[in-house]
């Protein structure tokens, strides 16, 4: 499939591991990563965020399906997602800042706008 990044990993692991970065991403609002990961992490966290925007049962828990900590699902309906209540998508912002120093892979800022 074309667009899709494999990472390195099986499935499953790929999966556990985008996982854990967009609830980390989440809960801090800012994730210092590679370049690629951030490109991959930047659409499941603005799903998220669209998901806490319709405020039902429904998508609260399709959204803890995805994310691993239930104190981050219920950061991401009562507090992010108001924020961007007029807001129709783009909500993360990625950054380019050089090359990690121990084997040069191109490192970037993923944040919250």
């Amino acid at each position: 499939m074309p667009g899709t990044r494999k990472l390195g990993k099986t499935t499953a692991q790929r999966m556990a591991m985008l996982r854990q970065q967009v609830t980390d991403f989440l809960d801090m609002g800012r994730m210092e990563t590679t370049v690629t990961r951030a490109k991959e992490i930047a659409p499941m966290a603005e799903k998220m965020i669209t998901l806490g925007k319709a405020k039902d049962l429904a998508s609260y828990r399709q959204a803890l399906s995805f994310i691993t900590r239930e104190d981050v699902a219920k950061k991401v309906f009562d507090e992010i997602a108001p924020k961007y209540a007029d807001r129709n998508g783009g909500y993360t912002r990625i950054t380019r800042i050089g090359a990690r120093r121990g084997d040069a892979a191109e490192v970037a800022v993923i944040e919250l706008i």
